[in-house]
């Protein structure tokens, strides 16, 4: 076995969680069925991990990486409208390249809301999509010179809702031209709600 650094390892066990996930549903992810997908001994996940839900953690935050897209650049005359469409289609690719990986961030929500004291991972999840959804929009607003009307705290939360909503919509109906279609109907949404800040 490769001698690997503790961040090394803690990161191929969340990958080894995440294809457990996908392949046996979150219910049955055991730390014994993470180790031996890893091809690591038991100890190594009590060394880079203090609980399974510290784990749960690491796998929504993951997934979230590879799915974030930083905010497009703003080419010479284009308009906020224009740059906000072309980052959030660039968001939607990466939902769109990982389906199954999406769909354990909702089986880890219903999974933690039903069991004794995990709720609180799933409100952590949350936070975690609120402050990213945050950070974008501010993200946005510097790049295309811009504020926004709609106070953020509420606008990062109408964000989150229908980013959350549009995704599970499409992994249940994967109709990519509708997605499209609604993502530049929220595109045109937010450009209605920004105000160029000279």
């Amino acid at each position: 076995m490769p001698r690997l650094s503790a961040d090394e390892r803690r990161e191929q066990l969340v990958e080894a969680a995440i294809r457990v996930m996908i392949r046996d549903g979150v219910a049955k992810t055991t730390t014994r069925a993470v180790v031996m997908e890893a091809e690591v001994p038991l100890g190594a996940f009590h060394y880079c991990f203090r609980s399974k839900v510290e784990l749960l953690q690491s796998v929504i935050e993951q997934i979230m990486k590879r799915t974030l897209t930083p905010v497009i650049d703003r080419p010479e005359g284009a308009s906020p409208y224009d740059v906000i469409r072309a980052t959030l289609h660039a968001y939607w690719d990466r939902v769109r390249e990982r389906p199954a990986e999406h769909l354990v961030t909702y089986e880890l929500t219903q999974y933690a809301l039903r069991q004794p004291g995990l709720a609180d991972l799933a409100r952590k999840q949350y936070r975690h999509y609120l402050a990213i959804n945050t950070s974008y929009l501010e993200s946005l607003a510097r790049t295309v010179g811009i504020t926004w009307t709609v106070d953020l705290p509420v606008l990062a939360r109408h964000s989150l809702s229908l980013l959350d909503g549009l995704t599970l919509n499409w992994l249940i109906d994967p109709d990519d031209a509708q997605a499209a279609a609604a993502l530049d109907e929220y595109a045109a949404y937010l450009a209605s709600v920004a105000r160029p800040t000279r």
